[in-house]
């Protein structure tokens, strides 16, 4: 009885949370639409507007770019309309970059995008990447990088959201790894510095809250948030419509998931998960996962010559000793719950911990998306020098290959 009443719970808390997200995306989708048909009616009667598609300009080198990178389900110039993921930071100053990546595609994927968009050519996954993962190793062509220049000698400012943070690190590393076919010259001093919004640096519980599996972080629980995700993913993806596609795109174009490719036994295979990203792994929630972020990390370092800075954020406080969201004023409804639901995440009694050294009470603090723990500064496996700053004064001197970390939280 017992367990019937909390499988009962648990679906009525699937529905509501699906219904909500849901909602939500259209809400998104929505506003986009209705922005972009606005000023289409407007621009009807504006006789002397020409209608010119906007180009590539590529920057000259005199200010290093700043290039801010979006999180997981996020977007860059020129999808949805006239909306910013970044509040419209890249309409303010012309060197101010925001690509865009693939929304869900995997941390690797998306570095590997990154780099072509800023230095133009045709996106390369990697032979052998691409090979494991099942996927066309060429992706995108960028006819003109947006910083062709960019090099040692013209470095760049990286700015990234949640699991962008990783996205940058691992970019950096590639560079320094020379892990480029035909740019043998590329190194870690290409990112002049690094700061993290709310980065994924360490992963975050939310993927098993939502359904990854913790017994080893990489597969999804049968009936889940993730899984509703999945489907709608794959269908979106398998419809191939141009004019949705356009507008928001999850960037599993290499998948070549459409259905002129693989026809209704295609679709029945990727929804029985034996082929497409969901099934090789190749997505980005594995990557956010504890033994994702643990795996991306065995391989990431701090560069002596990067700046790098984070910015942490906490919803929670400390009431007798338990850890609770910090109030109902000032959260949305639904980032309440899911704050409440990420301060009573316990790893299971009966899987091992993700590393050696893992405390439920070390990832109760949170925002509802991210642990604050994880946002910090890289920490698992091993810890990175890292510079916790209470005023401006801790900042100075300003060193390289060290993590300056302002925790920002309810007072």
């Amino acid at each position: 009885m017992v367990r019937l009443s909390a499988g009962v719970l648990g679906l009525m808390e699937l529905f509501v949370s699906s219904l909500v997200h849901l909602l939500y995306g259209f809400y998104i989708f929505s506003t986009a639409a209705a922005g972009d048909l606005s000023q289409a009616l407007s621009d009807c009667f504006r006789p002397h507007t020409l209608n010119i598609e906007e180009k590539v300009v590529p920057l000259d080198g005199s200010v290093p770019p700043i290039v801010l990178v979006h999180g997981i389900f996020g977007f860059g110039k020129g999808r949805l309309g006239g909306l910013s993921y970044f509040a419209g930071a890249e309409k303010k100053d012309e060197h101010v970059l925001v690509p865009d990546l693939g929304s869900l595609t995997s941390v690797h994927d998306r570095a590997r995008e990154l780099f072509y968009y800023l230095k133009g050519g045709q996106v390369d996954y990697g032979e052998e990447h691409s090979r494991i993962y099942g996927h066309s190793q060429f992706g995108k062509v960028y006819e003109q990088g947006h910083y062709p220049l960019w090099d040692e000698q013209h470095p760049v400012h990286f700015v990234g959201h949640s699991a962008g943070a990783q996205v940058i690190r691992v970019l950096q590393q590639m560079l320094a790894d020379k892990a480029f076919k035909g740019y043998e010259n590329t190194s870690e001093d290409w990112v002049l510095s690094v700061t993290s919004l709310s980065g994924a640096l360490n992963g975050t519980t939310r993927t098993y809250l939502d359904g990854m599996q913790p017994e080893n972080g990489r597969s999804l629980k049968s009936i889940c948030l993730l899984q509703i995700c999945r489907i709608g993913v794959i269908v979106y993806d398998w419809l191939d419509i141009a004019l949705l596609k356009n507008y928001y795109n999850f960037g599993f174009d290499h998948f070549e998931m459409g259905w002129r490719r693989t026809g209704i036994s295609g679709l029945a295979d990727l929804l029985l998960g034996n082929s497409g990203p969901f099934a090789s792994g190749d997505w980005i929630l594995p990557d956010l996962t504890l033994q994702g972020s643990l795996k991306l990390n065995s391989s990431l370092q701090t560069f002596a010559n990067t700046f790098y800075f984070s910015y942490a954020t906490k919803r929670t406080k400390k009431i007798m000793g338990v850890t609770v969201p910090s109030g109902v004023l000032g959260i949305h409804p639904l980032l309440f719950i899911r704050v409440l639901q990420m301060c009573q995440w316990r790893f299971p009694s009966d899987v091992p911990p993700p590393y050696k050294g893992y405390r439920d009470e070390d990832w109760e603090d949170n925002d509802g998306a991210l642990n604050t723990i994880s946002m910090t500064h890289p920490r698992i496996p091993v810890e990175h020098p890292g510079h916790f700053v209470v005023d401006d004064a801790d900042c100075h001197p300003m060193q390289p290959g060290i993590w300056f970390v302002l925790l920002s939280s309810p007072q």
